[in-house]
């Protein structure tokens, strides 16, 4: 196989490297671009730029292909277990009983917050968005647990993340019960990770909430789903901010701001606000697609359509599944699920989909199951916040042990005025 790629400017040939990866797609090596040829690649969104090399999570979009460190992500939906996916991409192994039982040991010591960080709570004003909180709260740990800025070893990456993985869902739901006007509810150390957490959220101090089987694996697989999907919008700021040597938990909180956005972390709600738009409005899923295909309209089917699959999204299937299965447990009918199954299989039929590549992604499903668990919308996001961290957190740990990791420092084409002069004020019109 060549791995050479030849480039022709004005008559001018350059010969690149083609670099391989263990699997899937090989990438032109333009390390060297500019000093030979003087132009740089411009790539709007990165969408056919690798940053890195990482044996974290591998993607074949055109297959529909998702692999937490080789491990295929069908493999942990019969058992599914957020603190033993969370090791696994940390530290590149299924952790053994040791491991894994002093790792859940060492979440539940860290439950708790700093009793000061209350009143940051209290600044906030009741409307504060979660996500806001989060993001500010996980850059306040820096102030209340220095010690943990110095990781150069596993054993210092192995505290500061069961740190940061323990207080993160603590975080979330203070902030959530702020917003609510409710008492905070400590952490109790006879629960495990996700049964703690829901019991932070919706406990009472007269009377414990106490989570079944299956809304545990719910949770428990809606959050290792959301674990890592290698250079998403928030990854890569993490690693932006981490390549500046940035500690732990101040590339983390950039991570919360970049998750924050509409197109990236809030999918699942417009998904949701959808199936009730159409539920309410007593739209037919048969008109509404017809309207979605219609390029006058200004609907559009949400939870469709990936920047890299091209094929069905293996998370959307497992969520599809686990949603059905709790609410059967719950004996619930929720109508959303039953007009979401009937739109997934309008638009898998249909041609206009078919030929565009467009299938449901994990955003499609994720909304619906939240709702039955009793999470509302605002806290859609911090969710998913909760569940990628350990995949932040892997990367973060990834580059800082790259032998010569640079900082990450893109390049623009500009596009302003080539020269004028500064002009008295006496002089501008």
């Amino acid at each position: 196989m060549n791995n050479k790629a030849t480039l022709l400017i004005d008559d001018q040939r350059y010969e690149l490297n083609v670099l391989s990866s263990c699997v899937g797609e090989r990438a032109i090596d333009i390390r060297e671009l500019r000093n030979q040829t003087g132009l740089t690649a411009y790539d709007p969104g990165y969408a056919n730029i690798a940053s890195c090399r990482s044996d974290i999570t591998f993607i074949d979009g055109e297959q529909g292909i998702l692999r937490y460190r080789g491990i295929p992500i069908e493999q942990f939906e019969q058992t599914p277990n957020f603190v033993e996916v969370a090791w696994l991409l940390i530290f590149g192994h299924l952790p053994n009983a040791e491991e894994y039982a002093a790792f859940s040991d060492d979440l539940t010591a860290n439950a708790d917050l700093d009793e000061a960080m209350k009143h940051h709570f209290e600044g906030f004003p009741r409307s504060a968005p979660p996500m806001a909180i989060l993001s500010a709260m996980i850059n306040a740990l820096s102030c209340f647990y220095p010690e943990l800025f110095e990781i150069n070893d596993a054993g210092h990456i192995r505290t500061a993340a069961a740190a940061l993985i323990s207080k993160i869902r603590t975080i979330a739901a203070y902030a959530y019960r702020r917003s609510n006007g409710l008492p905070y509810i400590y952490p109790n150390p006879n629960l495990r990770y996700v049964p703690n957490f829901l019991h932070m959220l919706f406990s009472k101090p007269y009377s414990q909430y106490v989570c079944s089987q299956t809304v545990r694996d719910a949770l428990n697989l809606l959050l290792l789903l959301h674990a890592d999907h290698e250079q998403n919008c928030s990854t890569a700021t993490v690693r932006m901010v981490g390549s500046g040597q940035a500690n732990l938990f101040t590339a983390c909180a950039a991570g919360v701001c970049a998750l924050w956005g509409p197109l990236h972390g809030g999918a699942n709600v417009a998904v949701l606000e959808m199936l009730e738009k159409i539920h309410n409005g007593h739209i037919s899923p048969q008109e509404y697609v017809r309207l979605a295909k219609d390029k006058d309209s200004k609907v559009r089917l949400m939870g469709f359509g990936h920047r890299v699959y091209k094929n069905f999204d293996p998370r959307a299937k497992m969520l599809a599944r686990s949603a059905e299965k709790l609410l059967a447990e719950l004996g619930r009918q929720d109508p959303l699920l039953d007009i979401a199954r009937q739109l997934e299989e309008i638009a898998l039929e249909d041609p206009y989909f078919i030929e565009r590549k467009l299938y449901p992604n994990v955003d499609f499903y994720s909304g619906i199951i939240m709702r039955a668990i009793g999470i509302p919308t605002n806290m859609f996001t911090v969710i998913f916040a909760i569940g990628r961290l350990p995949g932040w957190i892997a990367h973060w740990w990834e580059q800082a042990q790259t032998p010569g990791n640079k900082i990450a420092r893109p390049r623009q084409l500009y596009t302003g005025c080539e020269l004028r002069d500064y002009l008295p004020m006496d002089q501008r019109t």
